[in-house]
């Protein structure tokens, strides 16, 4: 029998981390970095190519929230970048305000929402490599930031081809996936690749997926490639679950029913469970989009609800989050689901903004195999990052990066 379990937001500051970002406020909700306006596409930049990334969040209240931002240059680590001056890597100022804002209307649950769209006209970045956008509350006793964005730019510095194969050196059709990368230098100076070359792959945006200081399997005087590394065979994984809710009083894709307790409207989704097999079915590698029924309004006047996610399961050994890029695709402690002896599943109630959402169960070391599976007919994302630091430089350039989605 499905019971209904009503669990109220964390209200204790935690780091809760949404992709590669982090939200260091409890308060503040649907953190969302689009590039180009485009969800579906990563925080990547390419110098020399006009884009921008769109960031918004939502701070649960109509008190005004005095936001600043500022830019940092960080090294392949995402560490700050020692050496540099500000005036190096930014063209414009620092510690600028955040100007548009808009409060909720006719919503039961109260926010306002923020938005910045970066680079502009008073702010961008000049080199390449890892970047921090820093987003501070003035009206914080302390000095911390609020939010954390990280993006990249790169530079087509180099040529960098990507290509997935099912066909791995440990298995062929099965649950894996194996990436080999292929490197050509251009005209740049590389005389120590071991020092100077830092390769990064990562799956779907995770960071439990992410593979980095890869050591080449062939060595050229023109470049490098990775054709027969073990780090670079990921678990396959298998499709997102996704749900959709564009009204609050009807039931949307994989929604089983909509109640409003007081003070929250809930949504139940349908039980997921373990697949036996392979099914395709198209999603979006742990996107979200949050909208309403009419387009219109999306940011001001789209609802929130407490969504109830139940995976049927025995219990296993260790500990079950329900995740996407929305929670960071990874453990963040609001999406630890519980384990309901009565009726054998895991269960979560998470608090999240109407609209489009895809979601994975994983376990605490970031796998599939035990909730979802592992198929090598899984359409996944793969980004690869050439890190280059040259005789002398002074920082990390990215200097080759690859795209790629599988479809076998």
């Amino acid at each position: 029998m499905k019971r209904l379990f009503i669990l109220l937001p964390c209200l204790m500051l935690t780091v809760l981390v949404r992709g590669q970002h982090k939200v260091y406020d409890s308060n503040v909700h649907t953190l969302q970095v689009t590039l180009n306006d485009n969800p579906l596409l990563p925080p990547v930049l390419t110098k020399g190519r006009s884009a921008y990334l769109r960031i918004s969040w939502d701070e649960m209240s109509h008190d005004y929230h005095r936001y600043t931002y500022r830019l940092q240059h960080c090294t392949r680590d995402w560490e700050a970048t020692e050496g540099l001056f500000e005036s190096d890597y930014l063209h414009g100022s620092n510690n600028l305000p955040v100007e548009d804002y808009e409060t909720s209307f006719n919503t039961t649950q109260i926010y306002t929402h923020y938005s910045l769209t970066f680079p502009n006209r008073d702010a961008a970045p000049i080199l390449s490599g890892n970047y921090k956008l820093l987003i501070y509350d003035d009206g914080r006793e302390d000095s911390d930031p609020t939010l954390e964005i990280r993006f990249c730019v790169v530079e087509n510095a180099m040529n960098l081809t990507m290509h997935v194969s099912p066909n791995t050196d440990i298995d062929f059709n099965d649950c894996h996936q194996q990436v080999a990368l292929s490197l050509n230098y251009g005209s740049l100076t590389v005389t120590n690749p071991d020092e100077q070359i830092y390769a990064r792959v990562i799956q779907n945006r995770r960071p439990s997926r992410t593979v980095e200081g890869i050591r080449p399997d062939i060595s050229k005087a023109t470049g490098l490639e990775w054709q027969h590394c073990r780090p670079l065979i990921f678990p396959a994984g298998n499709e997102y679950h996704k749900f959709e809710i564009l009204d609050v009083n009807h039931s949307g894709m994989n929604v089983d029913n909509m109640r409003w307790y007081e003070p929250y409207y809930h949504a139940t989704l349908w039980e997921d469970k373990r697949p036996a097999n392979y099914l395709s079915e198209e999603d979006r590698n742990g996107a979200f989009y949050p909208r309403t029924a009419g387009q219109e309004g999306n940011d001001t006047q789209a609802e929130y609800a407490i969504v109830h996610f139940t995976l049927m399961s025995p219990r296993l050994d260790r500990d079950v989050y329900v995740s996407g890029n929305w929670s960071n695709g990874e453990t963040a402690p609001e999406c630890l689901m519980q384990y309901n002896e009565d009726d054998e599943c895991y269960e979560a109630a998470v608090l999240l903004k109407q609209g489009y959402y895809d979601y994975l169960y994983i376990t605490a070391d970031g796998a599939t195999a035990e909730t979802m599976g592992d198929f090598w007919q899984t359409e996944n994302e793969y980004q690869a990052f050439i890190y280059y630091r040259e005789p002398g430089g002074r920082y990390d350039r990215i200097t080759g990066y690859a795209r790629a989605s599988t479809r076998f």
